[in-house]
């Protein structure tokens, strides 16, 4: 089973011991409506896993993708396993307004925290 999730802003930042995706649907006032965040965890303790936040639904694990997949303004993220947290999917795309800023944030956030799970498609 797939889903398909629009979002409106994505944004890549840097902690000190995460690398995080986030994209956000946003209402006209700016508050966050609908939202998914990709975090890997770095560091010895961490061992580079990596988690999955749904609008407060959250999975995490060394083998949660198992590929993904960026073409253009759509990411797709295909899991080893169904989620029964978000419905029993096994594949989740996400689809992000073309923009300048969401482009800058895809490109610098997507290889550091998909890491090599991040198999096929294009920029």
């Amino acid at each position: 089973m797939s889903s398909t999730r629009n979002y409106d802003t994505v944004a890549f930042d840097v902690r000190e011991n995460a690398s995080m995706l986030f994209f956000a649907r946003t209402t006209k006032t700016g508050d966050i409506e609908d939202y998914l965040l990709l975090m890997r965890a770095e560091g010895e303790d961490l061992d580079d896993a990596l988690y999955l936040e749904v609008n407060e639904q959250q999975l995490a694990g060394h083998d949660l993708v198992r590929e993904a997949r960026l073409t253009g303004n759509m990411l797709t993220l295909v899991l080893h396993k169904p989620a029964e947290e978000l419905n029993g999917i096994i594949e989740l795309v996400l689809v992000f307004d073309d923009t300048p800023e969401n482009r800058s944030g895809i490109e610098a956030g997507a290889f550091r925290v998909l890491g090599d799970t991040l198999t096929g498609g294009h920029a």
